[in-house]
């Protein structure tokens, strides 16, 4: 058993991965690897093994324990999987391998990747189990024989129970996204699992992260010469993926999230929003402009998520939406944009999110859409991530019209090189020589009927950089709020004397330092409270928070304006949603400021 942490940290320091060089990456036909397994691997398109895969590979290889600390995208179902089927016996048809994943999509994801490294392995059969599916039909396959089990701790642990799944002769267990395991509440049920396993297996464990509870699994449950090999988020793929923003208002995010797809044309991307209903409404809302588009959230049936999840894989649609808890388990090559429609409440799941593009060599986009105050989520992103986000402009109209354009017109050349159009050529030369159209006429017709309307410039308001925090001040230099501000209404502010908005007469904050009235007030004197009537909701509420702070002001009893100040600026980020701002630690950790 690995005695402390501090074995861990040690080990770590020597075994840590660095970005791959070009002249340091290591070639699959080149390795000592199983001929059958190179060979699929291969056909699959890859070339050099990731860093990850240089790494651990080798130390599996040898029959050692392994503590693999890396970040989804980095490809660790390789990492792990193709030593699994390096030791497995085809003719011994007892279970030998077990790998629990959190979430049913990741261990359905995970056992097909198996299944393709050994496509040229005869006589291994691999099989996912998990929840929502029958568990006699998962009894069935496991009666037949079944080498290799990819599966949910829950569901693992029901055919333990059970006597349907025997693990005498288990030679290997892989934990894959232990870290989440664990978020997800499968502690026990890993536990459980883990003390049905013989003594002298092979106990693999990769986490994004290693907070104290891995820390003990990795302690009482692997042995003490565990190595310890560790990817840091600051060398994830991000190296490949052009991350931009645009800061826009919030009622615009969905008219911009369009003209950036119509822009820049994925073929297959992924949109992130924080809510299940967000997901449910950009997907309708897609669909109802002509995008090919789906979401993927907690709250579908297994049927329904599988149904999603394949046709998004066999590109029936190419845009899908999901929550982060449903992403969990995709694992989808080929993805070019990934959008982030909401900026994630955790900024660790940004790392994740924009991980599922720019793999296997190939280069990625990531677009975040952000309003008012969330641009400082950005920069806290770039501090923690160690990443560069660019501010851009959304496109202009013009520029969509000319990206619909060469798109369609490369199709068009498609047709004519690899088509049949013999058969319409003669009835556009008749159109033709009857003289009502010409040719240019009739191709500028034919392209307009494929891109559909044009679009127009959307008016976005340029933003204000007048105060310290990138909010524009009033004309009475006080700082004013975003938006509607907080719930109670009260969008009062301070000058840098820390007094309030109010003039020195004691009547209110009627003019503004220029003499002309302030927007909470009518030109003839009148207060906003008065126009608006003394039985309105909102009236109330801000006349109260304004008695509030006025008192305060006055009698000092509940503490200084800009105390009272903060008060204000904390209710509007409630309005605006907070993020949890973390530390990254020397070892790779992410710790609460």
């Amino acid at each position: 058993m690995v005695d402390n942490a501090s074995t861990l940290e040690e080990s770590a320091s020597n075994e840590e991965v660095g970005e791959d060089k070009e002249d340091n990456r290591i070639r699959y036909d080149e390795s000592e690897l199983d001929e059958r397994i190179i060979r699929a691997v291969s056909e699959m398109g890859f070339e050099y093994m990731s860093p990850i895969q240089a790494a651990a590979i080798p130390v599996m290889l040898r029959g050692k324990d392994i503590i693999g600390q890396a970040q989804t995208g980095t490809g660790k179902t390789a990492a792990f999987g193709i030593p699994v089927l390096s030791n497995v016996n085809p003719d011994d048809k007892r279970l030998q391998a077990v790998i629990l994943c959190p979430t049913r999509e990741l261990a359905m994801q995970a056992a097909d990747d198996l299944r393709d490294f050994a496509k040229y392995m005869h006589g291994i059969k691999t099989l996912a189990v998990y929840g929502g599916q029958d568990i006699v039909r998962q009894i069935k396959a496991l009666s037949q024989g079944v080498q290799i089990v990819v599966g949910t701790p829950g569901r693992v642990m029901d055919h333990m129970r059970r006597h349907t799944m025997k693990m005498d002769a288990v030679k290997t267990l892989v934990l894959d996204e232990a870290d989440e395991m664990l978020d997800m509440g499968f502690r026990e049920d890993i536990e459980t699992v883990l003390k049905g396993m013989p003594e002298d297996r092979q106990t693999a464990l990769f986490s994004a992260t290693m907070p104290k509870p891995i820390l003990e699994i990795t302690r009482q449950y692997q042995k003490a010469d565990a190595e310890y090999i560790r990817m840091t988020p600051k060398e994830i793929t991000v190296k490949s993926i052009e991350q931009s923003y645009f800061v826009i208002p919030r009622e615009m995010k969905f008219e911009v999230l369009t003209r950036l797809l119509d822009y820049y044309q994925p073929q297959r991307s992924l949109i992130f929003a924080n809510t299940k209903r967000m997901v449910d409404q950009l997907a309708s809302m897609l669909k109802d402009r002509g995008y090919q588009a789906d979401g993927l959230h907690g709250d579908l049936s297994q049927n329904q998520r599988d149904m999603v999840m394949n046709i998004f894989r066999n590109g029936r649609i190419n845009i899908l939406i999901a929550t982060d808890v449903a992403a969990r388990g995709i694992d989808v090559s080929g993805v070019d944009c990934v959008f982030n429609f909401d900026i994630p409440e955790d900024i660790e799941y940004y790392v994740h999110r924009i991980g599922r593009t720019g793999r296997a060599g190939k280069s990625g986009k990531s677009f975040t859409l952000c309003s008012g105050r969330e641009t400082y989520k950005i920069r806290d992103i770039e501090k923690i991530c160690h990443t560069k986000i660019e501010e851009r402009k959304v496109p202009s109209a013009k520029d969509i019209t000319k990206a619909k354009s060469q798109k369609v017109f490369a199709e068009v050349i498609d047709v004519i090189e690899n088509g049949d159009v013999d058969s319409v050529m003669a009835f556009i030369q008749q159109k033709v020589e009857e003289g009502e159209y010409t040719a240019e006429q009739l191709a500028a017709g034919f392209m307009r009927l494929k891109m559909g309307k044009d679009v127009e410039d959307l008016k976005i308001p340029e933003r204000r950089r007048g105060g310290r925090d990138g909010r524009s001040r009033g004309r009475d230099g006080a700082r004013s709020g975003y938006g509607r501000g907080s719930r109670d209404g009260a969008r009062l502010g301070y000058g840098k004397d820390g007094r309030s908005g109010r003039s020195r007469d004691g009547k209110g904050a009627r003019f503004g330092r220029d003499g002309k009235p302030s927007k909470s007030y009518s030109r003839d004197g009148r207060s906003a409270r008065d126009v608006r009537g003394k039985g309105s909701r909102d009236s109330k509420s801000f006349d109260k928070s304004a008695r509030t702070f006025r008192n305060a002001d006055k009698s000092g009893k509940k503490g200084s304006g800009r105390k009272d100040s903060m008060k204000v600026e904390r209710s509007q980020e409630r309005f605006f949603g907070r993020v949890a701002i973390k530390t990254k630690g020397a070892d790779g950790k992410f710790y609460n400021d």
